[in-house]
C-alpha cells in the first residue's frame, strides 16, 4: 500500500483533488522545545495560594500535589516566620536589668543577640549606639538591644565600658570590653561590623577587615617619619665640623 505522505506526483495530484489529505507537516524540533518549556513555566494552582488557601483547597489536590503542597506550606512557613523575625528586629532597642533574661539569655535559640551596656556620660558609649543602631537595621535578622549598665550590673567600672555582649542559645559567644577591644574611639561602623561577623552573629557584605587599611596607614606613617628622621640625622652628621 503506497504511503499517502509520501512526496509523490500521484499523491499531490490526489491532494490537490480532495482525495488525500493534507500531507501532515513534521512539528519543528525548536517548536517542540518551546511548547516544552512553557509546559514546564505552568505556575501550579497552589504556587499562587497563601496559607490559608492551601489548608481549605487540599482536599482538591491529588496524590501527587498534596506531597509538593505539603514542601510547599513548609517554605512558605519558613518564609512567613523569616517575615515575622524581620518585622520583629531591625532596630536597636532599650531595655532594663529585669528584662535582661527574657530578651537576651532566653531570646530564641536561632537568633543572635547583641546587647551593649552603656553610660550616656561616656562619649564612646555614645559613638557605639549610633553604629549598632545602623547595623540593627541593615540585619534585622539579629536582635540589637542596649542597657544602661546600673540597671544590670551594680558598680560596672567605667573602664570596662563600653561592653558589648554577643549571645546565641543562651551563652555568651564574644564579648568586646573596653574601649580597646570594642575598636578605639575612632571607631568606624564598618570595623564594629567586622567584629560582630567575626563572631558569627551577622552575614557581613564586606571582603577584608576594614582595620586593616588604618593600621597599614598608620605602619607607612611611622616608616616614613622613621625614615625621615634617618635621614636627618645623616644630614647633621655631614655638616658637623670636622675637628683635628
Amino acid at each position: 500500500m503506497q504511503d499517502p505522505n509520501e512526496d509523490t506526483e500521484w499523491n499531490e495530484i490526489l491532494r490537490k483533488f480532495g482525495i488525500l489529505p493534507p500531507k501532515e507537516k513534521p512539528k519543528d524540533e525548536i517548536e517542540e522545545m518551546v511548547l516544552h518549556l512553557q509546559k514546564e513555566a505552568e505556575v501550579k494552582p497552589y504556587e499562587r495560594m497563601n496559607l490559608k488557601e492551601l489548608k481549605e483547597a487540599e482536599d482538591d489536590f491529588d496524590e501527587a500535589d498534596r506531597k509538593a503542597v505539603e514542601m510547599y506550606r513548609q517554605q512558605r512557613l519558613q518564609e512567613w516566620k523569616c517575615l515575622q523575625r524581620r518585622q520583629k528586629y531591625g532596630e536597636l532597642r532599650e531595655i532594663s536589668g529585669q528584662q535582661y533574661v527574657k530578651e537576651v539569655t532566653n531570646a530564641p535559640e536561632d537568633v543572635w543577640v547583641i546587647i551593649h551596656l552603656y553610660r550616656t556620660s561616656i562619649p564612646m558609649c555614645l559613638l557605639v549606639n549610633e553604629h549598632l543602631s545602623q547595623l540593627a537595621r541593615k540585619f534585622p535578622e539579629a536582635k540589637f538591644v542596649k542597657a544602661i549598665v546600673n540597671s544590670c550590673i551594680q558598680d560596672y567600672h567605667d573602664t570596662c565600658l563600653p561592653t558589648i555582649l554577643v549571645y546565641k542559645s543562651g551563652e555568651i559567644k564574644g564579648r568586646f570590653i573596653g574601649v580597646a577591644e570594642c575598636g578605639g574611639i575612632y571607631l568606624k561602623v564598618e570595623e564594629l561590623e567586622w567584629k560582630l561577623a567575626e563572631v558569627g552573629a551577622i552575614e557581613t557584605d564586606l571582603e577584608e577587615n576594614p582595620k586593616k587599611e588604618t593600621i597599614n596607614m598608620m605602619t607607612l606613617s611611622k616608616q616614613n617619619s622613621s625614615a625621615h628622621e634617618n635621614t636627618n640625622t645623616k644630614s647633621s652628621d655631614v655638616l658637623k665640623p670636622h675637628i683635628t
